[in-house]
C-alpha cells in the first residue's frame, strides 16, 4: 500500500491520505508488529520463531510508516491554518514531531482513526512552536487561541473590546492587550519574508551579462551571501537548492537573502541598483 509521493515534510515523503478502510487494514499489522517487538526483547528464542517475529515486526514498522506518511498532510493543513505559509521549518518540525509521538502512543483498539488522534498532538506542538517563536507566555497564548476561535465563528464581524472581554472572561484592558498581541502575531506570520512577493528584485527577462558595476556593488553589499543572493535573484537555483548547498535550513537561507535585499535598499548605490533591477 504505497501512495504517490506528494512532497517532502521534515525529510519524510508525504503521500495521499488513506481511506478509512485502508487505514483500518493497517491496524492489525501495527499491533502484531508491536507484539513481535516485545517478544523479541525477551531474549532467547528458537531461530525459526525469531525469524517469524522479525518479519512480523518489520511488517508492523512498514504499516506504521505508511500511516505516518499518509497523515503528513495534516501537519501542512494545521500549519497553514495558523496563518503561516508552509515551509516554516520550526513549525514543520514541531508538527512532524507531534505526528511521530502520536503514532507511538496510538492504540488502534480504542476505535479512533489515527488522524483524529494525531490532530490533538499536532495542534499542541505547533501552537507551542508559534508561542516560542513569538515569545508569548502560556496565559497570553491561551487567550490568543480563544480569540482566534472567536474570530473564526464569524470572520466578518467586527469585535469590540467589550465583545472580546465578555467572550474571554477578562477585563477590557486585558481584552485590548490580547487583541494587540494577536495583531502582532498576524503581522509576524504574514510578514515573514516571502521573497517572491518582492517586486523590486523580480527578473522579468533573462539577464545574460549584467554589467560589472552591478556585480561589484552587490558583492560589496552582500559579502559572503552574494552567491546565494545572485543565484536566487537570477533564478539559477531555487531557495531549497541553495539552502541545501549551504547546509542550512530554508528559513535560514530566506532570512539571509532578505537581509541582502534590505542592505541593497539601504546602500549608497540603492537608487542606481534598483533602477537597473526595474529595467530587467
Amino acid at each position: 500500500m504505497t501512495g504517490q509521493t506528494l512532497g517532502i515534510i521534515g525529510g519524510l515523503e508525504m503521500t495521499a491520505p488513506l481511506s478509512v478502510e485502508e487505514e483500518r487494514s493497517l491496524y492489525p499489522l501495527i499491533q502484531q508488529g508491536r507484539r513481535g517487538e516485545q517478544l523479541l526483547a525477551h531474549g532467547s528464542l528458537e531461530p525459526t520463531e525469531r525469524r517469524r517475529l522479525l518479519r512480523q515486526r518489520h511488517a508492523g514498522q512498514e504499516a506504521e510508516s505508511t500511516l505516518l506518511r499518509a497523515t503528513l498532510g495534516l501537519v501542512r493543513t494545521r500549519v497553514v491554518e495558523r496563518g503561516y505559509r508552509f515551509g516554516n521549518d520550526e513549525l514543520e518540525a514541531a508538527g512532524v514531531e507531534a505526528l511521530v509521538n502520536a503514532l507511538r502512543r496510538f492504540d488502534p483498539e480504542q476505535g479512533n482513526r489515527f488522524s483524529t488522534y494525531a490532530n490533538y498532538w499536532i495542534m499542541k506542538l505547533v501552537n507551542q512552536a508559534v508561542q516560542q517563536q513569538a515569545g508569548l507566555t502560556d496565559s497570553e497564548m491561551r487567550l490568543i487561541l480563544k480569540l482566534q476561535k472567536l474570530i473564526r465563528v464569524d470572520p466578518t464581524k467586527h469585535l469590540t473590546k467589550r465583545d472580546v472581554a465578555q467572550a474571554l472572561g477578562v477585563s477590557q484592558a486585558k481584552a485590548h492587550e490580547t487583541m494587540q498581541l494577536n495583531r502582532e502575531l498576524q503581522a509576524r506570520r504574514y510578514g515573514t519574508t516571502e521573497l517572491d512577493d518582492d517586486t523590486d528584485f523580480r527578473m522579468r527577462r533573462e539577464v545574460s551579462d549584467p554589467p560589472s558595476w552591478v556585480i561589484d556593488a552587490l558583492r560589496r553589499i552582500c559579502g559572503d551571501d552574494f552567491d546565494a543572493f545572485w543565484q536566487f535573484t537570477f533564478r539559477t537555483m531555487s531557495i531549497d537548492e541553495i539552502a541545501r548547498a549551504e547546509g542550512i535550513s530554508r528559513q535560514g537561507m530566506t532570512k539571509r537573502i532578505a537581509r541582502c535585499r534590505r542592505l541593497v535598499r539601504e546602500s549608497l548605490d540603492a537608487e542606481r541598483l534598483l533602477q537597473w533591477f526595474a529595467q530587467q
